[in-house]
């Protein structure tokens, strides 16, 4: 199982892709789809409305990527 560990963010600091435990650097919604199938672990999935992409939050205390590093 992979992990999350590092995010890239755009220039309104919203996250648009991953880095995972094995190096791989992901888009935002290839991230949703492999912890949807379980290949990535330490996260959680809040669903929004149909219109919005859903939210993926650590499991940790503070359920956010503040501490994360950058990819690049």
């Amino acid at each position: 199982m992979e992990k999350l560990v590092a995010v890239d963010r755009n220039t309104n600091g919203e996250i648009i892709s991953f880095k995972t435990s094995s190096g791989r650097v992901i888009s935002y919604r290839k991230a949703l789809q492999e912890i949807y199938d379980g290949n990535i672990t330490g996260v959680q999935i809040i669903e929004r409305n149909e219109e919005d992409l859903p939210i993926i939050q650590t499991v940790s205390n503070d359920n956010s990527f503040i501490n994360y590093p950058p990819i690049f």
